[in-house]
Parts: structure tokens; sequence; C-alpha cells
């Protein structure tokens, strides 16, 4: 065997049944990933952050961007109580 090389692996004309023919059927690919601006690499800190701001104000559903802004002010709110702030100073 170690006379001949390493053998080769055969290859085969395989084409799916249901295969329409467009791009490649083997890659595994979220459907949504045409229509997000996030995914994919950005190149550091501040270019994830700056795409996922434009995300945010780009997008046409206003509740959702309610609803989170409504879970982050309850979640600050509730960091705040753990550790200790005066929560006076934001009412008279």
């Amino acid at each position: 065997m170690g006379v001949f090389g390493k053998r080769k692996n055969k290859r085969y004309e395989y084409t799916p049944r249901y295969y329409k023919g467009e791009g490649n059927p083997y890659e595994i690919k979220h459907k949504f990933d045409d229509f997000r601006t996030t995914v994919g690499s950005t190149g550091g800190l501040k270019g994830k952050i700056n795409t996922a701001l434009d995300d945010f104000k780009h997008n046409a559903d206003t509740q959702a961007n309610k609803r989170v802004l409504l879970i982050i002010a309850i979640l600050l709110f509730i960091f705040l109580l753990i550790i200790g702030f005066d929560l006076s100073i934001f009412f008279s």
C-alpha cells in the first residue's frame, strides 16, 4: 500500500432529486440571511455596534424596537436596585 501512494476518493456526479439548480444544494444557510444586515463579519467591535444600530434604526417593526427598549430599561432598573444605587434622584 505504501508503494502506490494514498488512494483517492471516487467522485460521483450526483444531483439531489428536488434540486432546482440555483447555488450549492449542500450549503447550510438560514432563510433570513439575505434580509439581515448584521449577519457576517463586520470587523471588530465598533463595526458590530454600528451595524446593529443601523439595523435598529432602519427596522420597519417599530413595535419590536419599543419592546427591546422596555426590556433594557427594566433590566437596567433591576441592576441599579441590586448594586444599591440611590434611585431617589429620579423621583422627587
